[in-house]
This record gives structure tokens, C-alpha cells and sequence, in this order.
């Protein structure tokens, strides 16, 4: 079993820079969790103290039920795959998969099976004989994820491993590991700061900003229930479209004023702001590009500003007043109309697909309020790993 715990984990270099602030979570037995958000969010850093390869500040990480905070990275029974593929240039494929379990004294037979049962899962049994320069990016990334394969660890760490790719061989190994996940049933805890490896990979997402967690979610759940602006922003391709409007209540019935056109509210995000009392204020009205609609003559109106002709659909920049509004235009049973730029246009957005949220604390309107903040957890009183700070002991 490789649950991993982390409680109210925190981690401040230099005694006053915070990387990471209360972090608190549980990742189950064989799920596949990604940590992302953009440079400098604490992703990275949350995944090596996970790993031992940085001591914690503060809190307290368990893998598999035991308090990992004093043991060093060798006997954590982990495997990380880092950005760098870090192969020996003179070993062979199968002498850079091999080299860990001889290390740690496997027999040889030992050895050659697990090698060749790693090959086999990657699709690389016939690149053994040859060595890291004779390969492609793609190829020497397998190699690298073969090397933690073999091990047979409780759960694998993954730091931005498809960073180096293009965007082709990108695609190509994300399907890689989507079946190498299937095929081996562990944890994963992958780090990533692009929003399409983590909806596509991950059973549950952890988006990151500044050291502070801004939510924990299904992929369905973060990208059609957003916390907060940053996390609607964030996640989804193209970005939410947003709006400064104002918030109004009449009794028990909202509306939503934008750009001096009345806006109804579906009925269920009506029942969630009642539910939390939420009174009339200046809000940010986000949309998907996906949920805009074109119509003819009703709605709002607008000029076309940029097309973007993707193949199986079509991005309009429309202009109306001081904003912008972006529009996903489907081919479906027929080829997208061309359109012209400067061109007017109507449109309108599906009522339920608007969320609402608040100008002042960016949080979304119909989540329940924020709870006030807990008091700082008490530094770690462990003393910390005596090679807590050393890389593994293979490449």
C-alpha cells in the first residue's frame, strides 16, 4: 500500500521565503495526482520533500502509513523520473535500466528479467544494445522511466518529465504513461506546469499558486467548478473569458448587469447564492470560450478583431466596448463559415455556464464562504534527515 499523507506541510528557505504553506493532503493507494501551476508555485518543492531530496520546515509527510520526515531519499522505496533524462552516455540502454538493482546486489537472472519486463511495458527491448546518443528525446525519457520501473517502488515521483519534448513526442508519451499507469497499478505523483498533462493525467489535480494550494479536484470538477479567478484562468485552452459586472438582488431572485445589459441566472447557481446569503456586490462573470454562442440579432454585439482557424473549430477575438470576448465556433456536420476581420457579430452566453465571482476576494460566488484561516502549525520538532538533502543513489 503507498497512501502518502501531508499535513499541514510547509517549507521556508533563508527563514523568511515560504515555498510552500500548509499543504495538506491525502493521495490513495494507486491514484495518479498532479501538482501544477506556473514557475515558482512550490510544485517542485512539494514533490522533493515528498522525496526526501528536501527537508520540511513544518508538518509531517507519511508513505504508507509510516512518518517519512527523518528517513533519508535510499529508503523511502520511490522512483523518480526527473525532467533531465540523466543517463550514463557510456552504458548501454539495458546497463542504465540494470544499474540500480546492481547496485543493491540483485542476482543476475533477477536483473535481466525485470530489465526486460520494463522494456517490454515501454516498447524499447529493441534499443538495449544501444546507447543514450543513438536515441531521441522520446526514446532516452522511456529508458529513464524504465530505470524506475525495475525497482518495483511504492510510488513513483514524476518532476516535469516531458519538459525537454516537442510538442509531438509531448502527446506520444503522455499516452505512454496513461498506459504505463494501467499497466502497473502504483501511485503517481507527477509535477507539471502545463494544464493539458495534468487534466489529461491525473485522477485529481492540485493547482498551485505562490506556495499555496487554490484547489483540490477531479479534472471535471476544477475546470467546470473553479475555486477562484486564478484557478478558472488557469485551467482550460483557450482562457475563461472575463467580465466585470455588477451583482444585483431583488428579494430572493439575482441577476447579473453587464456591460448595461440584464443578465438571467440559472436557477441552480440561484439556489447556491441564496444558500449562502450572498449579497449584491461588483463581481468578475467568467465563461468558457466553449459556452459563448454566435446568434443573429440578439445578445451582445461585437467586431471581429483576430481569427484563429484551428482545424476542428474556429477562435474569434470579438471587441465589444472596452472588452473582449473569445468564442469557440464548432465545424460540426459542416465546415466553420470564413469569417472576416472587422466583421460584426451577435452572441450570447448559456446561462448556466456563467460563474460568478467575487471582485474583491476573487473567490467563487456559489462555494461556501472561506473558513478563517487556522493558526500556524508548530514547526517540525523532528530532527531532520541526515541525507535528507542528497540526490539518489542512481542517476
Amino acid at each position: 500500500m503507498a497512501e502518502i499523507t501531508l499535513t499541514h506541510v510547509k517549507k521556508i528557505y533563508d527563514k523568511s521565503v515560504v515555498a510552500v504553506q500548509d499543504f495538506c493532503m491525502e493521495i490513495q493507494d494507486k491514484e495518479f495526482i498532479v501538482l501544477v501551476g506556473p514557475s515558482g508555485c512550490g510544485k517542485s518543492t512539494t514533490l522533493r520533500m515528498i522525496a526526501g531530496l528536501e527537508e520540511i520546515s513544518a508538518g509531517e509527510i507519511a508513505i504508507g502509513g509510516k512518518v517519512v520526515n527523518r528517513v533519508p531519499p535510499k529508503d523511502r522505496d520511490i522512483a523518480m523520473v526527473f525532467q533531465d533524462y540523466a543517463l550514463y552516455p557510456h552504458m548501454t540502454v539495458y546497463d542504465n535500466i540494470a544499474y540500480g538493482l546492481k547496485l543493491r546486489k540483485f542476482p543476475r537472472r533477477v536483473i535481466d528479467q525485470k530489465v526486460r519486463e520494463a522494456a517490454e511495458i515501454l516498447d524499447i527491448t529493441d534499443l538495449l544494445k544501444r546507447k543514450p546518443k543513438a536515441l531521441s528525446g522520446g526514446q532516452r525519457q522511456r529508458v529513464a522511466i524504465g530505470r524506475a520501473i525495475v525497482r518495483s517502488p511504492k510510488a513513483f515521483l514524476m518532476d516535469e518529465p516531458l519538459s525537454n519534448l516537442d510538442a509531438k513526442l509531448r502527446n506520444q508519451m503522455r499516452t505512454e504513461i496513461i498506459k504505463l499507469r494501467q499497466r502497473i497499478q502504483t501511485t503517481f505523483v507527477y509535477v507539471t506546469h502545463d494544464q493539458t498533462e495534468a487534466m489529461t493525467l491525473g485522477d485529481r489535480i492540485v493547482i498551485m499558486k505562490e506556495g499555496y494550494v487554490q484547489q483540490i479536484g477531479t479534472p471535471r470538477q476544477v475546470f467546470h467548478d473553479p475555486n477562484n479567478l486564478f484557478v478558472a484562468g488557469f485551467i482550460g485552452t483557450p482562457q475563461m473569458n472575463f467580465f466585470h459586472g455588477e451583482l444585483h438582488r431583488e428579494g430572493e431572485t439575482y441577476f447579473l448587469e453587464l456591460g448595461g445589459t440584464r443578465l438571467e441566472i440559472a436557477e441552480e447557481k440561484q439556489q447556491h447564492l441564496r444558500q449562502y446569503d450572498v449579497p449584491a456586490q461588483p463581481v468578475v462573470a467568467g465563461i468558457r470560450p466553449e459556452h459563448v454562442l454566435l446568434t443573429e440579432g440578439e445578445g451582445f454585439s461585437g467586431q471581429v478583431d483576430v481569427i484563429e482557424m484551428m482545424g476542428s473549430n474556429t477562435h474569434l477575438h470579438v471587441r465589444f466596448g472596452d472588452e473582449e470576448c473569445v468564442i469557440v465556433v464548432p465545424d460540426g456536420d459542416e465546415p466553420v463559415r470564413e469569417f472576416q476581420h472587422g466583421e460584426t457579430v451577435q452572441f450570447m452566453f448559456h446561462a448556466d455556464r456563467i460563474h460568478l465571482f467575487s471582485r474583491e476576494t476573487e473567490q467563487n460566488l456559489e462555494h461556501a464562504p472561506a473558513a478563517p484561516a487556522a493558526e500556524e502549525p508548530a514547526p517540525a520538532t523532528e530532527e531532520p534527515a541526515p541525507a535528507a538533502a542528497e540526490a539518489p543513489s542512481e542517476p
